[in-house]
């Protein structure tokens, strides 16, 4: 039974009909929708962003942020509405897929001590608990050829950083990615792996639901609205847009009989919702991510950025202690020069170190809580300010990353703090003790993010119960990283996708 794809349209308003629609086909839009699927239900997925096939993916750092990111990489976190406090990128991607075509592939399990939380606080363990969870990924790590990195994926910077921790006495590990065996290590992660050796949804359960399971796929159409009808929710409505001159197309209905699931990412889903007319007091509340910010090292010999993975090593070694994970993090020249910064013969001096270069970073398990909401204007407003707590624990980490360059042979360090030298060498770690604890003095990014949607059992601090359903509204779910109620402290693919899978079987079997 062969389903369809349905790209940008003119003219006369389209309607679709299915069984389920998902709006969103990131790492859990495409996990719920392919699980739906294969309960021989009929799917409809529709995606704001355009169908791209891996020889199409360009190569540039540029090309990706026009062609695959979220309105060129535009959206940003804020501290405050008058801009004064740190103005903070948000990493996220606009295309059939989601986010993991242009992350580093990172797949880890969904910690123990955080379903316990879930338990305990929020009333989700009869839903989200080690079984159901840890079954659900050991289906996604067979699916989608979840290996350990080694090989040509290791790279010199991410090796030299594994032996750094075990030098330093600290837990380091290869990452387990969801990547062929056969990953040449071209440092493609962020810009799409073109050799199609990253295994991504786009390319696997995608194909499956339409070609296979007879789903439709609607891509460049953003959708507007849930349509509620007494109290249900019964489709979706948007409008169609060109990917590259934004011209707006017809419109567009998918009417669904058995119920919406909301996949529209943790900058996406609750304005949706908004948009929708639904209030809640928790909707667009409790916003939460993992900010991260690296520290550069260069050595005499060739570290090589452009070899390897983008990401091939981690350490969760401090991930309760302090409450920061550290990886290894090759970028593409764009993006170096980017966080070098400098302009002119400064600029060109520290690029004449890029081969030279590995750069390691911390991504924190922040106690900061923002939120997120459609404004006036029709986008997306995220306030998010990281505490002092987080500041500590990013200059306590930056330091040990420091320490751990030099114990490689860095002959110097480049912080990357504003109100810190521009370069130290290695008596001079201890400058990061006195660093700045002012949010615009690092280069802060957001690529974890959680919530605005939240599940949970009170009424006040949740949008999703532990029933799966909106609040107050039936036939409506949500199933991506909105509805993640706390941070991890490990990267969330993973349990995005499981959880998911979890709330779509739950779904088949009501």
């Amino acid at each position: 039974m062969s389903g369809r794809h349905v790209a940008f349209q003119e003219g006369a308003a389209q309607a679709f009909d299915a069984d389920y629609v998902v709006a969103g086909s990131g790492a859990g839009g495409a996990a719920a929708a392919i699980t739906l699927a294969r309960a021989g239900f009929r799917v409809a997925l529709v995606e704001a962003g355009p169908w791209r096939d891996p020889e199409d993916y360009p190569s540039s750092m540029y090309g990706t942020m026009r062609d695959m990111f979220a309105d060129w990489g535009q959206l940003v976190a804020m501290g405050n509405p008058l801009g004064k406090d740190a103005i903070i990128p948000i990493v996220q991607a606009k295309l059939v897929g989601g986010t993991p075509i242009i992350n580093s592939a990172i797949v880890v399990r969904t910690p123990g001590d955080v379903l316990a939380d879930w338990r305990e606080r929020f009333g989700l363990g009869d839903v989200f608990n080690e079984a159901s969870i840890g079954a659900k990924q050991d289906q996604i790590e067979r699916e989608l050829s979840v290996t350990e990195t080694a090989g040509a994926g290791m790279g010199p910077s991410g090796a030299a950083m594994l032996k750094a921790l075990i030098d330093r006495g600290a837990e380091g590990h290869a990452i387990h990615r969801n990547v062929r065996a056969a990953c040449e290590g071209a440092m493609q992660c962020l810009q799409g792996c073109k050799r199609r050796n990253k295994r991504t949804a786009n390319f696997l359960w995608i194909p499956e639901l339409q070609n296979e399971r007879g789903g439709i796929v609607l891509s460049c159409a953003p959708v507007d609205r849930v349509l509620l009808e007494n109290g249900q929710a019964v489709g979706v409505t948007g409008r169609w847009q060109h990917p590259q001159t934004r011209q707006k197309g017809a419109t567009f209905t998918v009417r669904a009989k058995r119920g919406v699931l909301v996949a529209a990412s943790a900058t996406g889903s609750a304005p949706l919702l908004q948009r929708s007319g639904i209030r809640l007091p928790a909707l667009g509340q409790g916003w939460r991510a993992h900010p991260g910010a690296g520290v550069v090292g260069v050595y005499p010999e060739t570290m090589d950025m452009h070899k390897g993975a983008s990401q091939a090593v981690a350490s969760l070694q401090y991930r309760e202690s302090i409450g920061i994970k550290m990886e290894h993090l090759s970028l593409p020249m764009e993006l170096f020069a980017a966080r070098v910064g400098g302009a002119g013969q400064t600029l060109m001096h520290k690029l004449e170190d890029y081969r030279h270069c590995a750069m390691w970073v911390n991504a924190v398990r922040a106690d900061a809580v923002g939120t997120v909401k459609q404004n006036w204007l029709g986008g997306v407003s995220v306030t998010y300010q990281p505490t002092k707590k987080d500041l500590e624990r990013l200059r306590t980490g930056s330091k040990m990353i420091a320490e751990m360059h030099f114990s490689q042979g860095a002959y110097k360090v480049l912080p990357g703090v504003f109100g810190m030298k521009s370069e130290i060498g290695p008596d001079e770690v201890h400058l990061f003790d006195t660093a700045p604890l002012d949010n615009r003095c690092y280069t802060w990014v957001l690529s974890h993010l959680f919530g605005g949607c939240n599940l949970g059992k009170d009424p006040q601090t949740s949008v999703v119960a532990p029933d799966l359903h909106v609040r107050g509204v039936r036939k409506l779910h949500v199933v991506d990283a909105a509805a993640i109620p706390t941070t991890l402290g490990v990267n969330p693919q993973h349990t995005i996708m499981a959880m998911a899978m979890v709330a779509a079987e739950r779904l088949v079997g009501a």
